[in-house]
């Protein structure tokens, strides 16, 4: 089947009130309480697979104490689960393609070496949260035989492919026993292994009315964080944490390749402002598994020097939830292949220090909060100098980013930011006066400032 086909099944099944029919009133937000623990926090996407030769679970226990020393706070999972063989692309198949949603892929170990690295991950005070595939499950999954009216059908008859997918069909949200079951595989998941929450893939093609049931079920004796992939505004409102910021990611790229200036991020976090609840944090990233491997991010998107104003941009950007993907402190400067088995191979972490550097001060300064205080710094050339001031309970940090390849002129005219903060970079106190001074090109520099 086509994507176009697809693609009308699916804007049928979720569709809104046709044509001469009273639009349906938007349904009041719910009420999100965010876990404390993720207003200054940090997700690091761990890719199971190719984050060691051997790709299981007890391997990448080995890199828990590390991880923690760079100030990793939540370790997000790729999807665990089985992976169908019926369409496999490649010889291992997509995560995303599962098989079983009650069962750990063996290739990764058992649901034994899970739990030891869910206590083991706890025991260092940091969080997990695991990627769920609500959308659609693998061409083989049990289900397929067991409740065929669990998917929508194609004009054959047939279980839909979801998009040009072919190795995954297309679950149908009418059907409440589906709903229903999507939710208790859900919660096996937070009461028998003791997850933070989920990252939850294709969030945006699953219908609102969805997510308001079962969110609250799952948040039902713990306090568990929801992370949507999807910009979609309902997401938040529907009781979702955070959100992909797909406009801004995607608009940083045209500021990296000279097409934009960097005045349009200023735009693009207005455009967020309107469109989003006030507490709504954004996935803030310059790489993820998707992007690394079918768009070369960050190392072609964000090559060499260009990367590190932009990950400064996202690890302190106001209502910024920042995201470091498997091997990005490496740095991996390839596309790791996403059916096969292709090992990251650590081994010189050279930036490690600086992702050092931003997560502590994250986790130190209440001025990086995602619900501190944001306003921007006119000190050059606004085309290609983006500055501003993060500020909460006394705290400030200024961030001055060079988002272009040539020197800039910058000068700090607001008198409130003059003196002699902490550059947290060098570790040393720096004279901040209003006489100029040039910014090398993709130049950062950020600023503490004591309370």
């Amino acid at each position: 089947m086509n994507k176009l086909v697809v693609a009308l099944l699916l804007a049928a099944l979720f569709a809104g009130p046709a044509r001469g029919q009273a639009a349906r009133p938007a349904l009041a937000p719910v009420k999100v309480t965010h876990p404390a623990w993720v207003l200054r926090g940090n997700v690091y996407e761990v890719n199971v697979r190719q984050y060691t030769p051997e790709g299981t679970l007890n391997a990448f226990a080995r890199h828990l104490d590390r991880l923690k020393a760079m100030g990793v706070e939540t370790l997000w999972f790729m999807p665990l689960s089985p992976i169908s063989q019926v369409g496999r692309k490649g010889s291992l198949g997509s995560y995303y393609a599962v098989a079983d949603y009650a069962k750990i892929n063996p290739e990764f170990g058992t649901l034994a070496d899970w739990n030891r690295l869910v206590a083991a991950i706890h025991a260092r005070g940091m969080r997990v949260l695991i990627d769920w595939v609500p959308n659609h499950t693998g061409a083989d999954h049990p289900w397929l035989a067991r409740h065929p009216d669990f998917f929508v059908k194609d004009p054959a008859g047939q279980p839909a492919v979801a998009f040009d997918w072919a190795d995954v069909r297309q679950l149908d949200y009418r059907n409440p026993v589906m709903q229903d079951s999507m939710i208790a595989a859900m919660r096996y998941w937070v009461t028998q292994t003791n997850i933070d929450g989920f990252r939850v893939d294709v969030a945006w093609n699953v219908p609102e009315t969805f997510w308001r049931k079962c969110i609250p079920q799952l948040r039902q004796g713990k306090d568990l964080f929801m992370l949507a992939e999807g910009d979609s505004a309902y997401l938040p409102r529907s009781g979702f944490d955070a959100v992909y910021p797909w406009h801004m990611f995607h608009e940083m790229e045209k500021v990296a390749r000279g097409q934009r200036p960097a005045t349009v991020l200023d735009s693009i976090y207005q455009e967020q402002r309107r469109r989003y609840l006030p507490a709504t944090l954004q996935l803030y990233f310059t790489s993820n598994h998707d992007e690394n491997s079918w768009n070369k991010a960050d190392f072609g998107t964000f090559p060499g020097a260009v990367h590190a104003p932009f990950a400064v941009f996202s690890q302190t950007m106001a209502g910024s939830l920042p995201l470091i993907y498997s091997g990005q402190e490496e740095p991996t400067l390839r596309a790791l292949q996403f059916f096969d088995k292709d090992p990251i191979g650590f081994g010189q972490y050279q930036r490690a220090a600086f992702y050092q550097t931003l997560l502590d001060l994250r986790q130190r300064s209440p001025a990086l909060a995602a619900d501190a205080g944001f306003r921007k710094v006119r000190v050059g050339d606004e085309r290609a100098v983006y500055a501003y001031v993060r500020e909460k309970a006394g705290h400030k940090v200024l961030v001055l980013l060079n988002l272009s390849a040539q020197a800039q002129t910058v000068a700090v005219p607001d008198k409130t930011l003059l003196g002699s903060p902490r550059n947290v970079f060098t570790g040393q106190a720096e004279k901040i006066t209003s006489q100029p001074r040039l910014l090398a090109p993709w130049a950062y520099a950020v600023y503490e400032y004591a309370k």
